[in-house]
């Protein structure tokens, strides 16, 4: 089993809090902390009294040791992140003020960092006025009592010996005793790796950049991780918190398309996690504005946009696609209404000759059910929403629309019934379609196609799917061999193998 080392930075955090409900402030912390890095330990709690301005609450405070990957600058902009999320406003509050949580950047490994004397602003590393705080120290000594301060040269036990304990008290019980344990990262009872550990149905408002004139879009998100043999779970609330960030990202650099967020997101899952493999998935509802065929009445419908990437960290594949939905006409009992025509009107006296030349100008009844197909090329620089939404309606027996006036139904009907096609003959003109609309996409890149017909006069549905790498099904498209049907979740796995 391989191992997966640890982030290279270690940094202590110090965390307090003396308005509301203190310790249940410093446990929604330490959750929104263990998101952002590889959590350690905690330190007990300690209710301090307060300094600089005393006439305020007291305060509960511990310590945090984590480890990251990220730079200073880019943890504490983490740590304030967190602390607006947990309700801190510090432009409202005054300087040493009370406030709901306040998390501090004490020490980030060994490192020494100072600002000028003109920049209050500018990022200390330690913390400054860490050696002069009991309610600091008291709680980094539980944790490091031999770790020494990399100015001063001092051990913290040292420091916190010549600095005191007055007015800090040990909380022995409380809401935060279970937060010191990471329940996690503990070996199972039962050690097996698991393939997909992770939430399904997490509904956000996303923006992409799409061509259209609506950019935002109401969504549906699937993530996953692999989970290891020897770790007992995953920090679920890491998922949707890291949504957020991704989401929140989006919104400011407005030029993301679907399958850049859903990469975007399986490799912060990979990083959060420090999990082998991560899987997104994204489903966004989006507008479009049609006119209809006959009447060109204005109308708006909806299609699905899809995202699928898988990450290992290293590689990430990625696919876009769209699900559409369109009406299909039964050839085979069309068929059958033809010969019962037939035999109806050779009773009534036609010849052959005015029989098939009857059944040539009418249209036939049959049965007619509405499908939905699915279309998902690998992504690439030259396809756009748009083509594939064309191209599943285009491989339909009819399109369909929201709102139809009369002769728009008649068009509709007359059109699926003149264009019959079972559900087989609809993935195979995707697939062909595709093929004819992308000739510049690469033979390594892959195409997926999908539809389901739900039966108007069965109790059943029926499905047919391909998948295939595009130079295999081009070869078989000429007469070559058939190809095997490779899956999506195949295709994502492949890319990302190493290459022998």
């Amino acid at each position: 089993m391989d191992v997966v080392p640890a982030p290279p930075h270690t940094v202590y955090l110090g965390l307090g809090s003396n308005l509301g409900d203190r310790q249940l402030n410093l446990a929604l912390a330490l959750g929104q902390l263990a998101q952002a890095f590889v959590v350690e330990a905690a330190s007990p709690a300690y209710e301090t009294a307060p300094i600089e301005v005393v006439d305020q609450p007291r305060f509960v405070n511990l310590v945090v040791r984590a480890r990251t990957t990220r730079g200073p600058s880019e943890v504490l902009a983490d740590l304030k992140r967190i602390e607006r999320r947990l309700g801190r406003r510090p432009e409202a509050e005054p300087r040493f003020g009370p406030r709901p949580i306040d998390i501090d950047l004490l020490l980030y490994d060994d490192l020494v960092l100072r600002g000028g004397a003109l920049d209050a602003t500018a990022l200390e590393v330690p913390h400054p006025r860490l050696h002069e705080r009991a309610f600091v120290l008291v709680p980094l000594a539980e944790l490091a009592p031999e770790l020494v301060h990399p100015v001063l040269g001092e051990t913290v036990r040292s420091l916190r010996d010549r600095l005191g304990t007055a007015g800090v008290r040990r909380l022995e019980r409380g809401l935060l005793a279970g937060f010191r344990r990471d329940v996690q990262q503990e070996r199972p009872r039962v050690e097996v790796g698991l393939e997909r550990v992770g939430v399904t149905g997490i509904e956000r408002v996303i923006r992409l950049t799409t061509g259209h004139p609506v950019e935002l879009f109401y969504a549906r998100i699937d993530l996953f991780v692999d989970l290891p043999a020897a770790r007992k779970g995953v920090h679920m609330s890491r998922f949707p918190d890291l949504l957020d960030e991704e989401l929140d990202d989006l919104v400011r650099r407005r030029a993301a398309d679907v399958e850049s967020l859903a990469g975007r997101v399986a490799e912060g899952l990979v990083e959060r996690h420090a999990a082998a493999r991560a899987e997104a998935r994204v489903r966004a509802k989006v507008p479009r504005t049609r006119h209809t065929p006959l009447s060109a009445q204005r109308t708006q419908d909806l299609f699905t946009l899809l995202g699928w990437a898988v990450s290992d960290g290293e590689r990430t594949a990625r696919l876009v696609g769209v699900e559409v939905e369109g009406l299909t006409a039964c050839p085979c009992a069309q068929e059958m209404v033809r010969d019962h025509a037939r035999a109806r009107l050779a009773e009534s006296g036609f010849d052959d000759e005015a029989v098939e030349r009857a059944l040539g100008v009418l249209t036939l009844a049959t049965h007619t059910q509405r499908g939905r197909g699915t279309l998902a090329v690998s992504a690439h620089p030259a396809v756009s929403a748009d083509d594939l939404v064309r191209i599943v309606e285009a491989s339909m027996s009819s399109e369909i629309y929201e709102m139809l006036k009369r002769p728009d139904e008649f068009f509709v009907v007359n059109r699926a019934h003149q264009n019959p096609k079972f559900v087989e003959d609809v993935v195979r003109d995707m697939l062909a379609h595709a093929l004819a609309v992308y000739p510049e996409l690469p033979d390594d890149a892959y195409l997926f196609a999908r539809q389901v017909n739900f039966e108007s006069i069965h109790q059943h549905d029926v499905v047919a799917e391909r998948g295939a790498w595009l130079g295999a099904l081009r070869r078989e498209l000429a007469g070559g061999p058939a190809g095997r049907h490779t899956g999506v979740e195949a295709y994502l796995e492949a890319v990302l193998q190493p290459a022998e």
